[in-house]
């Protein structure tokens, strides 16, 4: 029998969800699946119990499948989808449109689970974008809010300034473990729940790949396959990853069950998560009587034992949560974001003064009313203002001094974007604290964005300006080079 879990007030859903990303994929060559077609193929999961669906504007045809199924069986599945707009200003009419036409797409009144992405941070515009649907949240056009692919330290910024956000969803597989440490410490803190994808890795976590010769990359099927390739190559390579795969067979036979069993057990028994997502190629071959072994049998200490002994030789995949979309190494299916946009715009306006200097605005009152800029360029040298968490009229992060320095610093990274450079290049940080009891979280949240930069830095107390602020912050940059 499915397991099922309650994700947010008023949301059950089971606790294997079908992702209806592999549509996207299927359709890629321009050959559109049926509505009625794909909606017969959703009732076969729903009548073994799978009764939710992830989705996506970009997954294909996807909302629209899930309109027809829900035209014909009203209310016996729940659908979950993900808003994810090119990176730029969207403004308050298109993320009212792009809901509604979501609505409409599903045939639904309300939707159960938007989730939000955002490409960048160093362009406040998502947060104008989530401020918003957190309106039309109040409104009742969606029952609750998530996120999709978002750091611990910009979820805590949101929940700090009042979104309510009651999930995350984020890689997490026995390759890509990011999710175990500073995340699921915010989850549990907060009772935010994530929602893991890639937990077979595209289908690599599965008998059909133990020993057999490592693919050449030109020769792999799916986008799945391409991106998760990058994951097995980051995470030691093919010959440490036969060596996992043979540990999961071993466990898999002692228990009956398969390999694809094992592995998602193991993420569906860690802690906060709700759910693992499935890929499910409607038409194309389905999995739904293994998946329904996935609840009869439990990974004992054994078992736990030789699969973790099995990851000792493992390098950790980089970063945290979501990263994968916004630094290198760009652990897509293309290597890079070439595959969702050509190019980022520009996070903040720029222009050429009478002395010629280039300057960068952010748009806040007092920038025009005191005469100045957010950050000014001249030569290589690119300077900023003492920047505190205000965008426009609000401030971020409300009285957490940990999520109010990530964001004077994605202002900060956003404004030396907007003139050519890169945090990289960054090589002195100020900041000024208004309580010197707030020092360490401060501190720690500048360790977390320049540790690997190690930038000159002061750090003092003093009398700031304006209510709610606990922390100001300035860099400078000396821009040597241009990246490739």
């Amino acid at each position: 029998m499915v397991e099922r879990t309650q994700l947010a007030s008023g949301l059950e859903i089971s606790r294997v969800l079908m992702g209806l990303w592999q549509i996207a994929d299927m359709e890629r060559e321009g050959i559109f699946m049926d509505p009625k077609e794909g909606a017969l193929e959703m009732r076969r999961y729903v009548d073994a119990g799978f009764t939710t669906f992830d989705m996506a504007d970009h997954y294909g045809t996807s909302e629209l499948i899930a309109g027809e199924y829900e035209a014909g069986w009203p209310g016996s599945g729940e659908f979950l989808t993900k808003w994810v707009p090119s990176p730029g200003t969207v403004g308050r009419e298109k993320t009212r449109a792009a809901v509604e036409l979501a609505l409409e797409r599903m045939g639904q009144e309300q939707i159960d689970l938007l989730q939000f992405h955002a490409w960048s941070y160093t362009d406040p515009g998502w947060l104008d974008c989530i401020f918003c649907l957190q309106e039309l949240k109040e409104e009742g056009l969606i029952k609750q809010l998530g996120v999709t692919n978002t750091d611990a330290a910009h979820v805590a910024m949101l929940l700090n300034s009042g979104v309510d956000v009651v999930s995350n969803q984020v890689c997490y597989s026995l390759l890509d473990q990011r999710a175990r440490h500073a995340m699921t410490d915010l989850c549990l803190k907060c009772d935010i729940k994530l929602l893991a994808f890639g937990t077979l890795a595209g289908g690599f976590l599965t008998e059909r790949w133990l020993r057999v010769p490592e693919p050449d990359f030109q020769s792999l099927e799916t986008w799945s396959q391409m991106k998760y390739k990058r994951f097995i190559d980051a995470a030691g390579g093919w010959d440490k990853f036969q060596v996992l795969l043979a540990a999961l067979e071993r466990v898999a036979k002692r228990f009956e069950v398969s390999v694809a069993n094992v592995a998602s057990r193991v993420i569906l028994d860690a802690p906060t998560v709700a759910g693992v997502i499935i890929g499910a190629r409607l038409g194309r071959g389905e999995h739904i009587e293994d998946n329904l072994r996935l609840f009869d049998f439990e990974l004992d200490g054994p078992a736990l034992e030789e699969i973790e002994h099995a990851l000792a030789d493992f390098q950790q995949i980089p970063g945290d949560c979501g990263d994968e979309y916004r630094k290198p190494p760009f652990l897509t299916a293309a290597g890079d974001l070439s595959d969702h946009f050509d190019e980022f715009p520009s996070p903040y306006p720029t222009r050429v003064t009478q002395e010629g200097r280039t300057i960068a605005l952010s748009g806040t009152k007092w920038e025009d009313a005191a005469g100045f800029a957010r950050a000014l360029r001249q030569g290589d040298r690119i300077l900023v203002s003492g920047t505190t968490a205000t965008h426009r009229e609000t401030l971020i992060g409300g009285t957490d001094p940990a999520s109010q320095t990530h964001f004077c610093i994605d202002k900060i990274e956003g404004a030396i974007q907007s003139l050519g450079g890169r945090i990289e290049d960054v090589v002195r940080t100020r900041i000024y604290i208004a309580d010197p009891e707030i020092w360490e979280p401060v501190t720690r949240a500048h360790g977390q964005r320049f540790r690997h930069i190690r930038p000159t830095n002061t750090l003092v107390r003093a009398g700031l300006i304006g209510e709610g602020y606990l922390v100001e912050i300035e860099a400078e940059a000396l821009v040597l080079e241009t990246p490739d």
